[in-house]
């Protein structure tokens, strides 16, 4: 089985490629990027599984997605990540993808995962997909959009606005004009004193 990973994190990559070779029947292509990953498929025999990471440069939302399932030989291409919504994933199988894999998902099931899509079946974990999306109400959290609650989670995590813009799929102006709402609707000055508020408020 011929698996190619696209992600561009370092540490989360090395450790899916170690769990998945350890199996013994699955040989792991790796990418850091969208780019990459393409130039693999181009060069490389098809694969069983590709793998590609939401937010990884290059991706463009879904639009990533789309162009790698056109490529040639027909890959079977599953969504991965650690921040889409229900919303996202649907949209994704819906799309054609192979599966959706949030990186929450413990090793065993990962693997497991990764299996039967090379298969050529979809998967997607059903607790993620049934889950309610709404959260428990939260007094700071009423006052705010979820595009902002999205910004303010960034933040809490020391996130950049470029990083941000990315993990949301938005412009960096456009992280700026929500953070300037979200520090007016939380009385906050600036983004420390916004991530100390929220994790104060244990918002996250």
């Amino acid at each position: 089985m011929r698996v190619l990973i696209a992600d561009d994190h370092d540490l989360l990559r090395d450790t899916l490629v170690m769990f998945l070779e350890a199996q013994g029947d699955i040989t792991v292509h790796q990418a850091a990027n969208l780019g990459e990953a393409h130039q693999l498929i181009n060069a490389e025999d098809s694969f069983d599984l590709v793998l590609l990471d939401l937010n990884m440069p290059g991706m463009n939302g879904l639009e990533g997605l789309r162009v790698t399932l056109d490529m040639k030989g027909g890959q079977r291409v599953a969504l991965l990540s650690g921040e889409a919504t229900r919303e996202i994933a649907e949209n994704a199988l819906e799309a054609g993808a192979a599966g959706f894999v949030p990186k929450t998902l413990p090793a065993k099931s990962m693997i497991n995962a990764v299996k039967f899509m090379a298969m050529g079946e979809q998967y997607a974990p059903i607790d993620f997909m049934t889950a309610l999306d709404d959260k428990p109400e939260h007094p700071l959290a009423e006052k705010l959009s979820p595009r902002e609650l999205q910004v303010l989670k960034g933040l809490t995590e020391a996130k950049s606005n470029k990083e941000i813009a990315r993990d949301l799929d938005i412009t960096e102006p456009t992280v700026k004009l929500h953070m300037k709402t979200l520090y007016r609707k939380i009385g906050a000055a600036n983004r420390t004193q916004a991530a100390l508020i929220a994790r104060e408020a244990g918002l996250f």
